[in-house]
């Protein structure tokens, strides 16, 4: 069993950063393709960032060169770094795992960004 717990959401003006955190257990985690999601009000869930058991990365088109996924498998953690954030970003973040082609979900952070 996989259990992931998000934090670090919050409320930020436009421009500001946060960092937001997931902390994962279980078993098989370091094979684990780990990712971030949001879902802004009314609008489709969509991939943030991703990153492979080998670090490898891909990202949105519209979080390039803001937004920044990295892990620690030694300590089961995630992160995204979000800087230069734009009230466009405001949504709920999801960190999600696959595991030998299984998904599990956090219950996601809430970002919110003010003008």
């Amino acid at each position: 069993q996989v259990q992931l717990v998000e934090s670090g959401g919050g409320l930020v003006q436009a421009g500001g950063s946060l960092r937001l955190s997931c902390a994962a257990s279980g078993s098989g985690l370091g094979f684990a393709v780990m990712g971030w999601y949001r879902q802004a009000p009314g609008k489709q869930r969509e991939l943030v960032a991703r990153i492979t058991s080998d670090f490898a990365t891909i990202y949105a088109d519209s979080v390039v060169g803001r937004f920044t996924i990295s892990r620690d498998n030694a300590r089961n953690m995630v992160y995204l770094q979000m800087n230069s954030l734009k009230p466009e970003d405001t949504a709920l973040y999801q960190c999600k795992a696959t595991i030998v082609g299984m998904d599990y979900w956090g219950k996601g952070t809430l970002v919110t960004v003010s003008v």
